[in-house]
């Protein structure tokens, strides 16, 4: 069961949320806050596995919550929920460790999908998303980019960690061990100066190291 909470000061827009969240099978929204201090405080004595977090609230604004809820650990998966959809404010939560961004009026299926993908891999880039992180990457200066290259093996395997095959699925399609596909990542994730893989889909996303497909 993948328990989610929502973070939003609107009473109606989360009973709607719990409504579509009831209608699916293996989900169940145990957490309702209504700003980022109730949110906060409720999540010391309940465990969720993805929060739903609106960006502007009362008393502490989704970016503020955001960055409080970035240091933990264990971290929750972050989906940001908002009716902001410009690139700049899509790329700044992105950056500041969301596991993913979706409109208010995204639709059932899609939230679905964010938070099962979300849970299970650790980030959901749709089109919307990737286009956003994309079009701040042209703003940024040559200086970003990694100092250190990345080996074909370790961009064949970025590349496939990107797309969501598993540790072991990426071994059976390379004829390599799990143990040494997990042994590329590490290094992959320090030559990119990231500490998960979630953070490693977003840096490569973010620096265009790859050609991947929008979900």
């Amino acid at each position: 069961m993948i328990n989610v909470g929502i973070a939003d000061d609107h009473s109606l827009f989360r009973e709607g949320i719990r409504m579509i969240i009831d209608s699916m099978e293996g989900i169940q929204l145990t957490l309702e806050a209504e700003s980022g201090k109730d949110l906060l405080s409720q999540l010391k004595e309940i465990t969720v596995d993805v929060i739903l977090l609106d960006i502007e609230m009362k008393d502490m604004s989704g970016i503020e919550t955001l960055k409080t809820l970035s240091i933990q650990n264990p971290k929750p998966k972050i989906i940001v929920l908002s009716m902001h959809t410009e690139p700049r404010m899509i790329s700044y939560m992105m950056e500041q460790d969301a596991n993913g961004y979706l409109p208010k009026d995204v639709k059932r299926d899609e939230l679905e999908l964010a938070i099962r993908t979300v849970y299970e891999k650790g980030m959901y880039l749709n089109e919307m998303v990737s286009k956003s992180l994309l079009a701040g990457l042209k703003n940024r200066s040559k200086k970003s980019l990694p100092s250190m290259e990345l080996s074909p093996r370790e961009k064949e395997i970025l590349e496939l960690i990107c797309q969501e095959y598993t540790m072991q699925e990426i071994g059976e399609k390379l004829f390599i061990s799990e143990r040494t596909v997990e042994g590329h990542r590490k290094n992959i994730c320090i030559k990119l100066d990231v500490k998960n893989t979630a953070g490693l889909v977003r840096k490569a996303v973010l620096l265009n190291l790859i050609d991947i497909s929008p979900i």
